[in-house]
Formats: C-alpha cells, structure tokens, sequence
C-alpha cells in the first residue's frame, strides 16, 4: 500500500469512522454484485456513511482528490450503476447505514424516510397507520436506489411509479463543496417553479445523492381479490383490459400477462408451485382488484364474475378458465418465473415498454423473426401488460449446450431494433440506464437530447460521480 493511499483511507477513517471503511478482498467482494448477481469491478474501498453530512464530507474529499465515487443502495439494481467501474479507480459510498429515520405523517400521508431504508422497513412502519408504499418488487430495494431508477412495479397501473409518489430529496450535490440542498416539498401542490427534484429521478447516481426523501403513500386495501385467466388467445388481452378499466376503474390494480413458455419454466422447476389449471395455457393474466372498506371479498367477486361472463361464454369466448382467490396465492406463479427461467438454461433478458396496444403484435412479430435469425432461443415474455412493460426474455435451453455468445447478442440487438424501430417503445422500461445498457442509450437516443441531458448532469453534478455518462458520445441517432 502506497503512503498515498494509506493517507486517503486515513482521511476516509477521519469522516466515517475506520470500521466503516472497508478494503479487505473478502469484505469488498459483497459490493461487487447486484440484482443480476456478480459483475462489478474492485472499488479501492467502500465507505458507509450514517448521515447527509457524512456524505457531503466524502463528495468533498473525493472532488479534491479527483477520485470517483460511485453510490450504492440495497444493490438490487439491474443495470450495474451501483457497481465499481474494472478499470476505473472509484469508491464506492453505500448508504446502508443511512437508514436512521422513517417519519410517517398519516394526516398528510407521507413518509420522510432517509435514502438507505429499504422498502419492507417503510411499509411495516406505514401498515402501523394502515398506509403503504405500494410498488410491488420481487427484490426489497433502498428507497434512494428507487429513486435513482424510478422503480415501477406489477401495481403501476392504480399507484404510478416513485416519480408520481416522489414529493421532496435532500441531496448532496457532487460539486467540490458537496453542498446540500432540499428539492421539492411534502405538498401535493406546489407549483412555484421548475421542479427539479425529477432531476434525480432516472438519474441513477450521477447527477447528485439523494439522502432523505418524502413520498406519498396509499390507503392499505381492505378487500383485495385475485384472479387468473386462462386465455385461448392472447390478443385477446388488451380488449379484456379495457373491459375491466371501464367496469373497476382504480380498483384494478394489477394486469400481469404470461406466456405458456414461462408458465411452464416455473411449474417445472419452482419446487412447490402449483398450477390452478390442468394443462398450461395459452396465455394468463393475472388480474388483481383492491377497494377500501366500503367494498368486501364478496362484492369483488360476484362483479368480477359478472364482467367475466360475456368473455367466457358465447361465440366470443376467449377465457378458457378461471381461479380467484382472495389472498395472494396465485401471485406465486407470476413471481416465480424468474426462477423457472433461470433454471431452464441461459437467459437472454430483455426490459422492454411498448404501447399497449402494441404488445401482442410485437410478440407476434418478434417471434417470427427469432426463429429466422435466432433459432433455438425461445421466447418466455411475461410482465405488467396494462401499462406495457414486458420483461422479453429468451431461453437457451441446458439441453441445447453452450451457447454461442454471439448469438445471444444478435437475439438482444434484434429485440432492441425492433422494440425501438419498428415500434417506437423503449429498450429500458423501469430497469434505468446502467453499464449493461449504456450501449443502447448511446445507439437509440437521438444526439441532441443526449446533448442535452449531458450538460444538464453537468450542472446537477460539475463533479462526475457514478457510472452513467447521459451526454457520452458515440453511436446514436441524431
């Protein structure tokens, strides 16, 4: 170890306390995976700050001594913004131990929450004045990692996602001072100005750290009612959802569709799983319903019932079977397909958003064109469909063997051109713009707003932090 950085892990011990800075192999090796498991490099330490002021010290010290710093939250992310740079020196701030206050307003309903609370700490909290932050994850992030990539979720049909729930930050900006700054208020309304703190939003910790935020919460449902559709065809779907918008209105919560590819990875390899059908369908939605207390299971049901009639019986049939439950046993199944793909071989994943009108033909047409071009890659789609999110995703079969890298990247280009070029949807629905996707950003975002965002991350952080440079050059469209 040089005496210069014996020195700077000194000055990092004097701001966070020596246990919390961290450069041993074995304790590092933890922040070097994410959601999508290992991939980042070695940070030269990584250091936990406590609060705001901590942080504001570390930006400081970093800028003076033209270091990078690079911000991790619950590292559930799937784009690898969180990680360390191979070949970049950096250090990595987490901001776990920022995680001191949740302040739950129920009058207002609002949480104040700092960024390194995870989502299960502030609903338990908010369950205690039966209130929720309903963005519904399989992985339990930081809510300062949510903001960063603007977290959507199966429920953003009734909630939206953190940017329509984000009311203020307290930020450090990345400048030399590390100043900080409050953007925003616990206001519904405010309409006296530039509302800058979506600036942070998407921004995945390059255009400053958000250390505390307030946010909206909901009502916790009393009734809740779950059903899954076994459709016959699956362009079927979106006339089914408009049909259930019109008779619930809010009251829908979630419209999730399902493959029979990935209905089938996850009742053959998710041990325990059971399926409400006796042969695997088509297609499936799954439907959720959720009303305060003036609605109960009963009166959920029997509407339901009734709206599901003319599309079960008659010439226009195209629900083939149905399961309602009132708890949420059938959200197994959907939850589980991740797993079942993971266990049926190499996975090509794909975080696409298409207009909803547009989800099935894209199906369609992607599936013509993988098996002209990617044979032996087999689609597994599932995803929030109502608001037309669709987690693509191919499956090398373990029985075809090892794949040839190559064509996995000529599958993920080709869903890519044809989300972005022949549909005009977007190759990152809610997974935010990382490492793992700059490639993309650079291709399919036009130049001028690339320029654009560029010199607006400048001013927000004139100091460079994080892994994302939104005005980088190169490959794009103009």
């Amino acid at each position: 170890m040089t005496d210069a950085a014996t020195s700077l892990f000194d000055m990092l011990a004097e701001i966070v306390g020596a246990a919390q800075v961290l450069t041993d192999t074995s304790d590092l090796a933890t922040y070097r995976t994410d959601g999508r498991g290992a991939g980042g490099g070695a940070p030269i330490a990584v250091v936990r700050p406590s609060d705001a002021a901590q942080v504001s010290a570390l930006v400081r010290l970093a800028a003076g001594a033209n270091i990078r710093l690079v911000v991790a939250g619950g590292r559930t992310g799937l784009a690898g913004a969180g990680l360390a740079a191979e070949r970049e020196p950096c250090i990595l701030v987490s901001l776990e131990r920022l995680a001191g206050l949740i302040e739950i307003d129920p009058v207002n309903r609002t949480a104040t929450v700092d960024a390194g609370i995870r989502l299960s700490a502030l609903n338990a909290a908010a369950a205690e004045h039966g209130l929720s932050f309903p963005i519904d994850l399989g992985a339990d992030p930081a809510i300062g990692g949510m903001i960063a990539s603007n977290t959507g979720g199966a429920r953003l049909l009734r909630y939206g996602d953190v940017r329509a729930n984000l009311l203020s930050v307290e930020v450090v900006r990345s400048d030399a001072k590390g100043s900080r700054i409050a953007l925003g208020a616990p206001l519904r309304k405010n309409n006296t100005g530039l509302d800058l703190k979506q600036l942070l939003v998407g921004g995945c910790g390059s255009t400053g750290i958000v250390t505390r935020a307030t946010i909206a919460l909901h009502p916790l449902p009393a009734a809740r009612l779950t059903a899954l559709l076994a459709l016959d065809d699956p362009h079927s779907a979106p006339r089914l959802l408009l049909a259930l918008e019109r008779d619930f209105g809010s009251c829908l919560s979630a419209f999730e569709g399902m493959s029979e590819a990935a209905i089938r990875a996850a009742a053959d390899h998710v041990p325990g799983l059971r399926l409400p059908f006796d042969s695997v369908p088509p297609y499936a939605v799954l439907v959720e319903l959720s009303a305060g207390a003036a609605f109960d299971e009963n009166l959920l049901e029997e509407r339901l019932a009734a709206a599901l009639e003319p599309f079960m019986t008659g010439t226009d049939a195209s629900i083939r079977d149905a399961a309602i439950d009132r708890r949420d046993r059938l959200w197994a199944l959907r939850h589980a397909i991740p797993e079942g793909l993971r266990a049926s071989g190499t996975v090509v994943a794909c975080d696409i958003a298409l207009r909803r009108g547009d989800v099935m033909v894209f199906r369609e047409r992607m599936a013509g064109l993988l098996a002209q071009h990617a044979p032996g890659l087999v689609p597994h789609d599932f995803g929030h469909i109502s608001d037309g999110g669709l987690h693509y995703n191919l499956v090398w079969p373990r029985t075809g063997g090892t794949p040839d890298p190559a064509l996995l990247d000529k599958a993920r280009t080709l869903i890519f051109d044809t989300v972005v070029g022949e549909f005009g949807g977007s190759f990152s629905a809610e997974h935010g713009i990382g490492p793992r996707n700059i490639a993309s950003y650079r291709r399919f975002v036009p130049g001028a707003v690339r320029r654009l965002a560029g010199e607006i991350q400048n001013i927000m952080a004139p100091v460079s932090i994080g892994r994302v440079d939104f005005g980088t050059t190169g490959e794009g469209t103009e």
